[in-house]
């Protein structure tokens, strides 16, 4: 959990960085950017919508939730208002590139320490895998999904620019970096007792990794 939280707030710092860069945002957030812009609701707030309007989108496609989803499902969009509140805009090109560098080097650890507690993808995660477990690569399903996104954010008015085209050719390698370092082991079977006989036998099971968020 103190992983899961850490994680989580990291991550909503940097997508708070990289707004008030004001440079280009992954296409994600040109989604919540764009839908703020229409409804009025903070950026963060959009956010948190966009994310349980996807986790409904889980129920047809039957994916289990987790702490770890209701958790970033909440938890990323109040950080990210949070963070806006008391973070502006740089005057000078320089410091917003600082700061988009920034965003995007905290969401590699914001990232590993999220998805390496193993607590459950986020809604948008258990939405890639779950497609892509009906038969196509997982690739495939993240390329769809995140130019889709892109579109429409852009068509609402979501800020697309050359930290949108950074941060896609960066984040992969950022977020791999991290997530080797920072995933929890799977939990460990207690040692052989002649009490244990039933708890190892639950624990082997137990322990079988379900679905790993990409």
């Amino acid at each position: 959990m103190p992983r899961l939280l850490a994680g989580l707030v990291l991550f909503g710092v940097a997508i708070a960085c990289m707004v008030r860069a004001d440079l280009g945002l992954p296409p994600w957030d040109v989604l919540h950017q764009g839908v703020s812009e229409h409804t009025g609701l903070a950026m963060g707030t959009a956010s948190i919508v966009v994310g349980v309007a996807v986790l409904l989108l889980w129920i047809p496609l039957r994916e289990r939730v987790g702490i770890g989803t209701v958790a970033n499902a909440l938890i990323v969009g109040v950080v990210i208002d949070a963070t806006m509140a008391v973070l502006e805009t740089p005057a000078s090109l320089t410091a917003r590139v600082g700061l988009l560098v920034l965003g995007i080097v905290l969401f590699g650890p914001g990232s590993g320490l999220y998805i390496g507690a193993g607590l459950g993808p986020g809604p948008r995660d258990g939405l890639m895998t779950a497609l892509a477990r009906r038969g196509r690569s997982v690739r495939t399903v993240r390329t769809a999904i995140e130019l889709a996104v892109l579109a429409i954010g852009f068509a609402l008015g979501g800020s697309v620019g050359a930290g949108t085209v950074v941060f896609a050719i960066t984040v992969g390698p950022i977020v791999h970096l991290f997530l080797d370092r920072m995933t929890l082991p799977p939990p460990a079977c207690p040692q052989t007792t002649p009490s244990a006989t039933d708890r190892r036998a639950r624990c082997s099971v137990d322990s079988v990794p379900r679905s790993t968020p990409s």
